[in-house]
Parts: structure tokens; sequence; C-alpha cells
């Protein structure tokens, strides 16, 4: 039987093994706070101030989650993370949670195109950080295999091989890109609240941010919808969220 490249927090747990966290920040200020409240949290934290640093620590000690800011003094965020991505090929990656005074959907675009998992803008809230780091941690984790396919018009998601194809397409998407689909196929032509999708797809047990669904939204959109003659699937409904559905 293979056994997974990088252990699932629960198998850590169950090694009696903290799930460890890499903290990449060259605000020494900023990585003490977080390890502290992840360390009271039940986590290992290291930390290290560079983009270099982490590329090296990532490699040899393989942490369940990556907390990695942006602005570095050497290699920035997203020249880290997209190292990361080719030395991990085809196999397990490391979920990363992104750093960033930038607000932009921009940054926030290429961050995600870079396959990260989560951003939290700064300043933020430690109990926020920690909440999000959990939820990254359990997405990771996937829902398991399912046994069948869902569909919707010329778009499919497999839950087996956890491909989505549109229009005869492969569609690559990230972990919470997959999840947030899904949740939205799952529930095709019904109007879902901001705060549904928060708390079923991000896991969020506060108020979130509703500016990190909107990016994700933003960014499966290109994904799904801009790519293809098709007509788009996932609308806005003004006020209240998003429904995936065949335009009127």
């Amino acid at each position: 039987m293979e056994t997974a490249a990088l252990p699932s927090v629960l198998e850590r747990m169950a090694a009696d093994r903290k799930p460890r966290v890499l903290v990449v920040d060259d605000e020494e200020h900023i990585t003490e706070l977080v390890s502290m409240g992840l360390g009271y949290n039940g986590f290992d934290v290291e930390r290290v101030a560079t983009g270099r640093a982490a590329l090296e620590s990532a490699d040899k000690r393989k942490p369940d989650l990556i907390v990695l800011d942006v602005m570095l003094p050497d290699l920035d965020g997203f020249e880290v993370t997209r190292r990361l991505r080719q030395s991990e090929g085809a196999g397990t990656r490391i979920p990363v949670i992104f750093l960033t005074a930038k607000d932009t959907t921009a940054d926030k675009i290429q961050g995600l195109r870079l396959g990260s998992d989560d951003y939290v803008t700064k300043p933020f809230s430690i109990e926020e950080l920690i909440e999000r780091v959990k939820a990254v941690l359990r997405r990771a984790q996937g829902v398991g295999p399912g046994e069948h396919k869902l569909s919707f018009a010329d778009l499919e998601l497999d839950e087996d091989t956890r491909e989505v194809w549109r229009d005869g397409r492969l569609i690559e998407l990230t972990p919470t890109e997959y999840k947030l689909l899904h949740y939205l196929l799952a529930n095709a032509r019904r109007v879902l609240t901001r705060d549904q999708i928060l708390e079923h797809v991000w896991d969020y047990t506060f108020a979130g941010n509703a500016s990190v669904l909107e990016t994700y939204i933003s960014y499966l959109r290109h994904k799904i919808d801009a790519d293809t003659d098709a007509q788009p699937l996932i609308h806005t409904v003004r006020g209240v969220g998003y429904t995936l559905r065949e335009a009127r």
C-alpha cells in the first residue's frame, strides 16, 4: 500500500504529533505574534524571515501549511509559491496562506493563480488567522472520494478523480476552488448567500470577510466561464450572494 508523501494533519495527530506550520515574515514582531497564537492552539511552529529560508525549510521539514508574507527582502511570496509549486510537481501540495498589505483584486488573483489557499490582509486579527489556518487544513484533507459525478449544462465534476470539465475542456482547480465549485454545483439553481458559502466552503465560525469569497468567485469565473463560447454559469444575485444556473 502506498503512503502519502506528506502525512495528513489527522495522521499527525493520531501519532501524537502536532500539525506543523511554517511562518514566513521579515517582521519579527509578526512572526512572534503568529507563532505564539498558533502555539497556544496546538501547532508546532517554525519561523523564518526570508523567501529562500522558507523554500529550504519546506523542502527539509515538509510543513503541513505555510503562512507566507508577500513582501520579503529577497524572494517575494509570489515567487516563493511559484518555486514551491514547481518543486512539488503533481505530488502532494503544501497549503499556503498569504499575509499581504496589498488589498487589490489583482494581487489576490495573482496569489490564487499560483495556488494559494487563502490570504489575510494586514493588519489582521490573530484569532481570524488561526481560524483560517484551521479551515485550510480541514479543506486540505478533502471530503473523501465520491461515488458519482455532479453535472449542470456542459459543466461536469467527478468526485472520484476530482476532475472538472467544461465543454470537454479539463479545468485545473486549487482545493479551495474545487470545494467552492462543488458547493455551487450541489446547489445548482439555488441562490446561496455569502454567509452560507463562507460557512460551508471556508468553515468560518466567525463573521468572515466577504472579500475572500468575491476574489475566489472572480477567479473561478475566469476558469469556468471566460474560456468558453458557452453562456456563463456563475451569477451574482445582487445584495444576496451567488448561484450556478444558465443565463436567462
